[in-house]
């Protein structure tokens, strides 16, 4: 499975960074592929392109701030979850997040 994610967090650093880590870490563990953009303190980091988006079958939104650009993601399944709950248990955050899309 193709998994895409945008991390933002209020702070814009910690759980931000450390979701975006979750996120990879787990998908790896599932099996799955992970690309995941970074809207964080510094700016926009690993910017999903348009093929990126095409091509995945899921898209977590790992934020408790507005995120930008999401009208990019219309049309996918899109699932949000707080940062800090990927953060504390990323497999069990991933496997809801694929429940959410129908993807279990």
């Amino acid at each position: 499975m193709k998994i895409i994610g945008v991390t933002a967090c209020a702070g814009g650093i910690a759980h931000t960074y450390m979701a975006a880590e979750a996120i990879k870490k787990s998908a790896r563990k599932a099996g799955d592929e992970a690309k995941v953009e970074i809207q964080g303190s510094m700016g926009l980091e690993n910017k999903l392109s348009a093929a990126d988006i095409a091509a995945a079958d899921l898209v977590l939104i790992v934020a408790n701030i507005a995120v930008r650009g999401l009208e990019r993601f219309k049309g996918k399944k899109v699932v949000e979850i707080d940062p800090g709950k990927f953060v504390s248990d990323a497999d069990a955050s991933l496997l809801l997040a694929k429940k959410k899309g129908g993807l279990v």
